[in-house]
């Protein structure tokens, strides 16, 4: 008999839960584990393509999770506070990242007035000199991300072989992004700041000798002997021991330096070359000054960098020193500088030099330290410290941070007297720096957004983080009430309530708009005083701002903060300023928006609704519009059902507007009419020409036409000056089909168009296309008609597959994609299979479709003999 086993105990109460709970947290490991690995090998990646460049900085752009944005992902050699205003920007946007990413070439810019000319709205946000290049990181999969570099601008431009690093560094990167797979490779919330190791060298090295001016004696120390090449037990104590150790040549004016000091206690600093045992020199820095009872001359020898010992001479030096990392919080000041500045060294150290000292407040000074550390030239300026006095600074760059010296002066002729300013009214502090060029960001960026959701993108980018603010909101005024068109950081739902609010309720966000007067609530109590049981969130600082253009109540604009705030005058004016360039722009957008659908309706209208089910033949045709203007243009395709067979059209009219878009549509009627009538298709082409000429709209059009029987394959095509099609055999074998040509429509009115035979096999695919599938801005038209020609050779035979089921007549659909373009889609018709043909016509079109700025529309007609 088997021995009797027990039951397993069922799973305790919450196993299941605590199982789960353990595997999504070792999920999460894993993906920190992999998103850590993917942070490290970019900031190598990035430190490598700094440094086999040349370059002092580079910064790494990836894609954000929506695909819109470039977001700054990893930062070598350049402070993070000076790129607040690009940490995000639209891929849309014309800015060097931007254009590298959607066109897929290297952009370069070698000084402030190419930047200028080419990227204002670069020039406007960094304003300083310095060579710029960013380079797509791209692979066969796509564009993955940007790599940019900056160096100090320079007459010569790049140093050599600078592009060509740059490139193979952007390469090697997106060899190993394509590792990570598409979900990984986006860009983190805060980017990574690498920091450049400190330059290598010799261990500092700081000599120091005391002449006793009176007893004519010099004290030297073992440091100075071993500088000097002096053994420290054979010195016999003469200075002309010391001066033998120099460059003959240097001697001279350095007696002259030093009797000066000893007379009348000038100071000097003074370069000098030291001979070596080699017969070489190397070049040392002298600092001398007389010590305060006038008996000694104290002369300190800095040998390379300074260390601990330079830090001790140069306490002891009357010039003010002190030192910014990076960001530009002060990390060192000597005595002097404290005395100069009249500042604590403990009040200095770990802040900005101009939000301590209130007289460095001026933005203008703030604008010297970015200057300096963009530029990596060295920048020097007066400051009046109250009441009068004078100092002057100088600031020496470098990637780990700025040296600077501090010195009185004179004060500038023409200055007049500077006035104290009142103890009991201090001046307030001006808008920073970084606001300024937001509002000067924005200004840029609104020129150039159309539609309303344009507008509304650019303010949440631009205002938030220019401001400092957590939450916005814009509302537009229709018919008397207040609508939401754009928010960002408000909680869930919150905003629902104010929805189509009057224009008469008693809200700030109303009021703002009907007095025409900005409102600003420095807490929440203000806020509840003013407007009692309002709801609120957890923001404790608003600004309400009327957007009015011309007189015309447009909407209203909120801002809030999470914390209490002071609005300064400054603010005021910034924000008052702001809410009237958001109004224009809106009032411009709106108007445009009307336009644009009217336009979208007509298009819309034109293009064929549904495309012929002929036996034998299957078809399929996409339409993506351009993302440009008003995303519609003249390009257009037809499929005609004839008495003796079927024809093709494609064509396009110049220009993308609604003149361009009638256009299209009469030519379009017109092919069809002659078409449909039994026309042969040279006289089909005489005629529309005939109408063109006749119509004389200063619009000329290509068009190619082919009219095909479908049950032996024969046909006859002419062209008007359009691209030839392309035929793909059944073997795989694709070529330009060699059609005859006549001028464009339009040009001649006694054109004639010659016709040429071909025939179509069986399993062949025809495939018309017009300009803007294979020109764009980086891609000549032979190149891209030769990679569409290789995309229909190498596409998966099974693309080509023979009679499957019948299809029927099928409607077009639309959408609207994320660069604003609308695709028409024709699913396949005929007898083919049925989805063969438009999985081939999708990816023909694919990478035209993830571009984001198309500056044509394109047209494709496909068209397989089952």
């Amino acid at each position: 008999m088997e021995p009797h086993t027990p039951a397993a105990a069922p799973p305790a109460p919450g196993a299941f839960t605590a199982a789960a709970q353990a595997a999504a947290r070792a999920a999460a490991a894993r993906a920190t584990a992999e998103r850590d690995e993917l942070e490290r090998l970019l900031a190598e990646a990035l430190t490598r393509a700094v440094d086999v460049t040349a370059g002092y900085g580079g910064l790494l752009y990836l894609p954000s999770a929506d695909g819109r944005s470039l977001v700054l992902s990893t930062v070598v050699g350049v402070p993070l506070p000076l790129l607040s205003a690009f940490r995000r920007i639209a891929v849309a946007a014309p800015l060097p990242p931007s254009e590298a990413y959607r066109t897929g070439r290297t952009i370069v810019l070698v000084d402030p007035d190419e930047t200028m000319r080419r990227f204002p709205r670069l020039s406007v946000g960094l304003p300083y000199a310095y060579s710029f290049a960013a380079a797509p990181i791209a692979s066969r999969e796509g564009v993955h991300g940007v790599l940019c570099v900056l160096w100090p601008s320079a007459e010569a431009g790049l140093p050599p072989g600078a592009r060509r690093q740059l490139r193979s560094s952007a390469n090697r990167i997106a060899t190993a992004l394509g590792s990570y797979g598409h979900g990984v490779v986006a860009a983190a919330a805060e980017p990574t700041v690498v920091q450049l190791p400190p330059p290598s060298g010799p261990a500092t090295r700081v000599g120091i000798f005391d002449w006793d001016i009176r007893g004519r004696t010099v004290t030297v120390d073992d440091e100075l002997c071993g500088i000097l090449g002096i053994d420290p037990a054979a010195f016999d104590g003469r200075g002309a021991t010391l001066l033998g150790r120099l460059s003959p040549e240097d001697v001279p004016l350095l007696r002259v330096d030093l009797r000066r000091a000893a007379r009348d206690g000038r100071p000097f600093d003074r370069p000098v070359r030291v001979r070596d045992a080699r017969g070489g020199h190397r070049t040392v820095e002298l600092r001398a000054r007389r010590v305060a009872d006038g008996t000694h001359l104290v002369i300190v020898v800095l040998d390379d960098s300074a260390g601990s010992a330079a830090v001790a001479a140069v306490e002891r030096l009357r010039d003010g020193v002190f030192a910014l990392d990076a960001e530009g919080m002060v990390v060192y000041a000597n005595r002097t500088a404290e005395m100069l500045l009249q500042a604590r060294r403990d009040e200095l150290l770990g802040r900005h030099p101009w939000d301590v000292l209130a007289w460095l407040a001026d933005p203008a000074y703030e604008d010297r330290y970015r200057a300096a550390m963009l530029s990596r030239r060295p920048t020097a300026f007066l400051a009046c410290r109250p009441p009068d006095h004078w100092l002057a600074f100088s600031l020496y760059p470098d990637a780990h941070g700025v040296t600077g010296r501090v010195l009185a002066a004179a004060a500038p002729a023409g200055t007049g007297d500077h006035p104290a300013p009142l103890p009991e009214a201090p001046p307030a502090t001006p808008a920073s720096l970084g606001a300024t060029y937001h509002l000067l960001q924005l200004a840029s960026a609104l020129t150039e957004a159309v539609s309303v959701q344009e507008v509304c993108d650019t303010v949440l980018e631009q205002i938030l983080p220019g401001f400092g603010g957590q939450e916005l909101a814009v509302y537009l005024a229709q018919h008397g009430r207040m609508h939401l068109v754009a928010q960002s950081g408000y909680p869930e739902g919150f905003l629902d309530r104010f929805e189509a609010t009057p224009m008469r309720a008693r809200l700030p966000g109303t009021e703002t708009l009907s007095t025409g007067a900005p409102l600003f609530f420095q807490s929440s109590g203000e806020l509840l005083a003013a407007y009692p049981g309002i709801p609120q969130d957890e923001m404790r600082a608003w600004a309400f701002l009327p957007l009015i253009a011309s007189g015309h109540p447009v909407g209203s604009l909120i801002l809030g903060f999470e914390q209490p705030r002071t609005f300064t005058p400054e603010d005021r004016v910034q924000l008052t300023a702001l809410g009237g360039l958001i109004a224009q722009a809106l009032e411009r957008a709106r108007l445009y928006d009307a336009e644009f659908a009217l336009a979208r309706g007509l298009q819309q209208a034109l293009l064929p609704h549904r495309l012929p089910d002929v036996p034998g033949i299957t078809i399929a045709a996409r339409y993506l519009a351009g993302t440009r203007g008003m995303e519609i243009g003249g390009d257009w395709y037809d499929a005609i059902a004839t008495p003796h067979g079927l024809c093709l059209v494609i064509g396009d009219v110049e220009g993308h507007n609604v003149g361009a878009a009638a256009i299209m549509g009469q030519l379009r009627s017109a092919v069809r009419a002659f078409a449909s009538g039994g026309s042969p298709p040279a006289e089909v082409l005489v005629r529309t020409n005939h109408l063109l000429v006749d119509l004389d709209p200063g619009l000329l059009a290509s068009c190619c036409l082919i009219h095909l029987d479908p049950t032996d394959g024969r046909a006859h095509g002419v062209r008007a000056g359009h691209l030839p099609p392309l035929l793909r055999r059944p073997d795989g074998r694709t070529e330009l089909v060699d059609l005859e040509g006549g001028p464009l429509l339009g040009v001649d009115r006694t054109a004639h168009y010659p016709t040429t035979r071909l025939h179509l096999p069986v399993g062949a695919v025809l495939a018309l296309y017009t300009d803007g599938l294979v020109e764009t801005p980086s891609t000549a038209i032979d190149t891209g008609i030769d990679e569409l020609r290789t995309s229909l050779a190498h596409s998966d035979p099974a693309l080509f597959a023979g009679p499957g089921p019948a299809g029927g007549h099928h409607t077009p659909g639309g959408h609207h994609e994320p660069g604003g373009g609308r695709d028409v889609h024709h699913p396949t018709v005929g007898t083919g299979g049925t989805g063969s043909l438009d999985l081939l016509a999708d990816r023909l079109v694919s990478r035209a479709r993830r571009t984001a700025q198309r500056l044509d529309d394109i047209a494709l007609l496909l068209v397989r003999r089952e």
